[in-house]
């Protein structure tokens, strides 16, 4: 898992064109268009091992998992094109099959409507159809949350099945405390008439047409997906950096980004086990965090106390190997049963075979979200491992004397949170660098605090790389919105990226909440 030609520490005071901070998906794409344009490249990366980062694979004994799973599905013709020529052997076509536990039950996601049914029974049945007559005849005029949100669109039966439990084990808050733009983005495009129809049509085997994803993501049928995982995706992409001539850092975490304003440019000073090392730079490009970026400027921004407020949702997967060819066929299960503590669970095999070694082995992958510092978090290796096994068990889906083997892989500021208060700090804070520092550029997810996927960083990163190359904001890299398409910046684009906002559940006030 090293880079070939990859540096372990840069040279005092080194000198390249653009200093990187961090190779996920939206650094190393970053760094490999421009080294392929023939700037000097230097990524630092804090992990010692593994690039990629949220969107890396990590490998245990051989087996090969993710950190969420990652499809490559992207609206974006610049980014298929990018995934292609950077990996253009190795993907593979994979089915995508996906089920709702509830109750002990599997329901088919997208929903197939008469399997909802008999699973649910005639008298819950008809409680959710009247319930969803109820919302549409008499819905909740003050939409502020989560729950009023979904309740309008789906009933208060089906939200308390399908959505509530879920998306609480994910944000760690309650339904009637999240902003209801968060279910409009997410659920965007998916109702309860879509559905039940989508479903009717295929439990009838009369949905010939496969859904490419063009329509509603959530339904989406078919995806390509390396054949080792993400993870090998940006191994290739940074390899191709390093052949390029520039430079790929691991284990190299930053410590300070220091502006000179004689001079315009910056030097770059990162913590490595073998001490400081530096880098002068002209350009910065930071996927950092930005509350961690703006505590390690010099001269530190007038905007820290607004940065320091910024919050993240964290998140770990304990991985178990389970002596048993084959466990269940889905890519992943979401956990709706309020008993257990998993919240997904991901079959490795399903997502590509070759991620498990041994057929007479499975490896899956339990995901719990949990904050930096609680009981979860802190919880040993083996205390996570014990409580997998266990709920595996409880939900019926292994023998527990069958696992043979398991490890854990914590990811902090796996999610960006929005609160009430996020979008002005994060605007404080971009509008101070990029009124002061036009040569420092954020990107990615947690380096612009907003909820992208894999290809929506890619995004940001190319239309960054394009701005160095112009030598002037041309591309306003905020603009980029959920479907990963963007617009030239200026008033246009300022007003696209503020309509097309990817949200993220943000707690509302308790005064909205009595107002409601």
């Amino acid at each position: 898992m090293t880079a070939i030609g990859a540096t372990s520490a840069a040279q005092a005071g080194e000198t390249v064109d653009v200093a990187i901070i961090g190779a996920g998906p939206a650094g190393l794409t970053a760094a490999y268009l421009l080294t392929q344009a023939g700037y000097s490249v230097a990524v630092l990366e804090k992990d010692r091992r593994y690039v990629g980062g949220i969107s890396r694979t990590v490998e245990h004994q051989g087996f090969r998992f993710d950190i969420g799973g990652h499809r490559f599905f992207s609206k974006s013709k610049d980014v298929v094109d990018l995934w292609n020529e950077i990996l253009p052997h190795d993907f593979i076509e994979r089915p995508r099959m996906s089920r709702i536990y509830y109750e002990g039950k599997f329901y088919s996601y997208p929903l197939r409507a008469f399997e909802a049914l008999g699973h649910l029974g005639i008298v819950r049945s008809t409680l959710c159809m009247a319930s969803f007559a109820k919302a549409r005849l008499l819905p909740r005029r003050r939409v502020r949350s989560f729950e009023d949100w979904t309740v309008n669109a789906f009933g208060h039966k089906l939200y308390s099945i399908f959505f509530k439990t879920y998306t609480e084990k994910v944000w760690g808050m309650p339904c009637d405390e999240m902003s209801a733009d968060w279910a409009a983005q997410r659920i965007k495009g998916l109702s309860l008439g879509k559905a039940v129809i989508d479903g009717v049509k295929r439990s009838l085997g009369l949905n010939k047409r496969p859904n490419d994803g063009m329509q509603a993501k959530t339904l989406l049928e078919n995806f390509r997906y390396p054949r080792l995982g993400p993870g090998m995706m940006w191994e290739a992409a940074r390899d191709r950096v390093v052949e390029r001539g520039g430079k790929v850092l691991m284990g190299h975490a930053l410590r300070q980004l220091h502006h000179h304003a004689a001079t315009g440019r910056w030097t770059v000073s990162a913590t490595t086990d073998a001490g400081i090392a530096t880098l002068d730079a002209a350009h910065v490009i930071s996927s950092a965090p930005m509350r961690e970026l703006a505590s390690r400027l010099h001269p530190l921004p007038a905007a820290l106390p607004e940065a320091a407020n910024l919050k993240y949702r964290d998140f770990l997967t304990v991985a178990l190997m389970i002596r048993a060819p084959e466990l269940f066929p889905d890519n992943w299960i979401y956990i709706h049963d309020p008993k257990v503590k998993v919240g997904r669970i991901q079959n490795f095999r399903s997502w590509s075979p070759e991620m498990v070694p041994d057929p007479a082995i499975a490896c899956v992958g339990l995901e719990y979200f949990c904050f930096e510092g609680d009981g979860l978090w802190t919880s040993s290796d083996e205390q996570l491992v014990a409580l997998a096994t266990r709920e595996m068990a409880a939900l019926g889906l292994c023998d527990p004397s069958h696992v043979v083997g398991g490890t854990v892989v914590r990811q902090e500021k796996a999610y960006p949170v929005y609160d009430e208060d996020y979008a002005q700090n994060v605007d404080m804070l971009r509008r101070e660098l990029e009124g002061r520092y036009p040569t420092l550029h954020c990107v990615g997810r947690n380096g612009m605090h907003r909820y992208n996927n894999q290809d929506h960083a890619m995004m940001t990163a190319m239309l960054t790389v394009r701005n160095i190359q112009a030598g002037a904001r041309v591309y306003d890299t905020w603009a980029v919105n959920e479907d990963a398409e963007y617009h030239e910046s200026g008033r246009e684009g300022e007003a696209a990226a503020l309509s097309s906002l990817r949200q993220v559940p943000g707690r509302i006030g308790a005064d909205v909440r009595r107002a409601a």
